[in-house]
């Protein structure tokens, strides 16, 4: 592989995702992509994002779990509270995807909306390499990894950026680095000086779409238009 490049927090943003990927020149046979989640809610098309990412992820794409992609088969299997949950997270931009005429929180009657909760079903929480550690949120930094609920990995936010100190790279989504770098309009991937690395760059709040090409260092973005 002649490069390992991630990205975060799609949002249903299609056009930037698409338009990202051009501008990386992204190639299947030659480079490794790691998505770390959130591709529904917020944006206009998470119903095209799944598609995309589930084609990426036939070509060789690891594709992880976010906390915005739990929440969605969380209200598919009805579970308690979830579509409240979902609801005040950007639900309704996602079930308009699927069905134009939803002006409500209900399960679009749509074959390709079953389809996308079983996908989002078979995605890991986290993935490893002797250097890094790729998540959507963050890693509890009292726990190992293999030990910690899931629900952790997709959600913990001060806890993990303030208290991580172990050797391997965190690389994580989850939290706009405009809040990181406590410059609201600093969108850029945030190096922390204790091993994490944040990349989601608020697209879906007028921020910008980002890939990280840790292979060479260098940062790729599309910005709101």
């Amino acid at each position: 592989m002649n490069r390992v490049l991630v990205i975060s927090d799609i949002h249903g943003e299609l056009e930037k995702f698409e338009c990202l990927l051009e501008k990386v020149n992204y190639n299947a046979e030659k480079d490794q992509l790691i998505l770390l989640g959130d591709y529904v809610d917020r944006g206009p098309n998470a119903r095209g994002v799944l598609d995309k990412v589930i084609e990426l992820k036939n070509q060789g794409a690891i594709v992880l779990r976010g906390n915005h992609d739990d929440m969605m088969v969380a209200a598919a299997e009805d579970e308690e509270n979830a579509w409240k949950r979902w609801e005040k997270n950007g639900a309704i931009f996602t079930l308009k995807s699927y069905d134009s005429e939803i002006n409500e929180m209900r399960i679009p009657d749509s074959e390709d909306f079953q389809r996308h909760v079983a996908f989002i079903k078979t995605l890991d929480y986290y993935y490893k390499t002797d250097q890094y550690i790729f998540v959507h949120a963050g890693v509890d930094p009292d726990t190992p990894i293999e030990k910690t609920d899931p629900y952790i990995l997709v959600w913990i936010r001060d806890k993990f950026h303030n208290g991580y100190k172990d050797k391997k790279t965190v690389i994580f989504g989850h939290t706009n680095t405009a809040n990181l770098h406590g410059k609201k309009d600093n969108h850029g991937v945030y190096f922390g000086e204790n091993n994490i690395i944040g990349i989601d760059g608020g697209a879906v709040y007028g921020g910008s779409l980002n890939c990280l090409d840790i292979t060479n260092n260098k940062v790729y973005h599309v910005e709101n238009r």
